[in-house]
C-alpha cells in the first residue's frame, strides 16, 4: 500500500485495543499510517503528556479523541460531574493536538422514559461546553448511535436528531460524527449528510461494517469493513459530495479481532480500507 492510498486512513485505537500505546504508534510507523484516533482510557493509562509526546515525535496526527458526553443525568450532582469530566476531555483533546472530541450523549436515566427531556439536557450541556471547547480549539462531534442503544447509551439515534441539537450552536463549536455502522439503515441519512456539510458540521467520518448475526451484547458487533452489508464507497461519496475532505477512521469493536495479533489486524484493516474506499 502506498502513502497516497493511506493518506486519509485513520486507525481508531479501539480497533486494535490489544496494542499498547507505544506498540500502536510503532505499528503505525511501520505500516506507513499517519493518522490515529485515540480513546481517553488508554491515554490516561499511558499518561496524557507522555501520549502527546509519543504521537508528536512519531509524526502522527490525532484525528479524534473519544469520548465525551453522557449528559442526560437528572441528578444535579451527576450532571455537574459529567460537565467537569467533559471539560477535562476537551483539555485532553487540546493537549493531544486534535480538534475533535466525539460525544456519546447518554441514555435514559434509571426509571425515566422521557426521551425529549433527555435530549434537552444534552442541549443544556452543549450550551455550557461549546464556548469552552471553542476557546481550546476543539469541536464537539455528536455521534448518533443505532436505535438499539437509545435506552442505555445514546438517545440521539439519527443524524437528523444530532443536527437538530448541533444547529443550535456555531459550527465551530458543535457538529456531528458520521459513522456508517450507526446510520447505514436510515434512508434519510444521505440528505442529512448534505445538510451537515452545508453548514460545515461533519467533524469526523468513521467506518465499520454491519454483520449478522449480532453477537450477544451487541457492543462488540462492528464488523471488519467488507465483511457485511454496508457499501463503504456509497457513504464516502455522500460525505465527500457534502464537502468533507478529512481523515476517515476505521473504528471496530470486535472480540474476534481483539483476540488476534494487533499488528496483523492493523495491516488487514489498512488493506480493507484501500480495497473498499476511493
Amino acid at each position: 500500500m502506498s502513502a497516497v492510498e493511506l493518506e486519509r486512513f485513520s486507525i481508531n485505537q479501539m480497533t486494535v485495543k490489544q496494542l499498547s500505546m507505544p506498540e500502536l504508534v510503532d505499528a503505525c510507523g511501520q505500516s506507513g499510517i499517519r493518522n490515529v484516533g485515540l480513546w481517553r482510557e488508554p491515554v490516561e493509562s499511558y499518561g496524557l503528556e507522555a501520549t502527546a509526546k509519543l504521537v508528536r515525535d512519531a509524526g502522527l496526527t490525532v484525528t479524534t479523541l473519544c469520548r465525551g458526553g453522557f449528559f442526560t443525568a437528572i441528578d444535579p450532582r451527576e450532571r455537574a460531574e459529567a460537565l467537569a469530566d467533559n471539560r477535562r476531555a476537551i483539555d485532553e483533546a487540546a493537549t493531544l493536538g486534535t480538534d475533535t472530541l466525539v460525544l456519546v450523549s447518554g441514555g435514559l436515566p434509571a426509571g425515566s422514559k422521557d426521551l425529549h427531556g433527555a435530549r434537552e439536557r444534552i442541549a443544556d450541556a452543549l450550551a455550557e461546553l461549546g464556548p469552552y471547547a471553542e476557546e481550546h480549539g476543539v469541536r464537539l462531534a455528536i455521534e448518533p448511535l443505532h436505535p438499539m442503544y437509545a435506552s442505555d447509551r445514546c438517545v440521539v439515534s439519527t443524524l437528523a436528531q444530532a443536527l437538530d441539537l448541533a444547529e443550535r450552536f456555531p459550527a465551530q463549536q458543535v457538529g456531528v460524527t458520521v459513522d456508517t455502522y450507526h446510520i447505514w439503515w436510515d434512508d434519510t441519512a444521505p440528505a442529512q449528510i448534505a445538510r451537515a456539510g452545508a453548514s460545515g458540521r461533519i467533524h469526523t467520518f468513521q467506518l465499520a461494517d454491519w454483520t449478522t448475526p449480532l453477537p450477544e451484547g451487541v457492543l462488540t458487533g462492528r464488523g471488519q469493513i467488507g465483511d457485511g452489508a454496508i457499501d463503504m464507497r456509497e457513504w464516502q461519496r455522500y460525505v465527500e459530495a457534502a464537502g468533507y475532505t478529512g481523515a476517515i477512521e476505521v473504528e471496530l469493536f470486535n472480540d474476534g479481532l481483539w483476540a488476534r495479533d494487533g499488528r496483523e489486524v492493523l495491516a488487514e484493516t489498512a488493506a480493507r480500507f484501500v480495497e473498499h474506499t476511493r
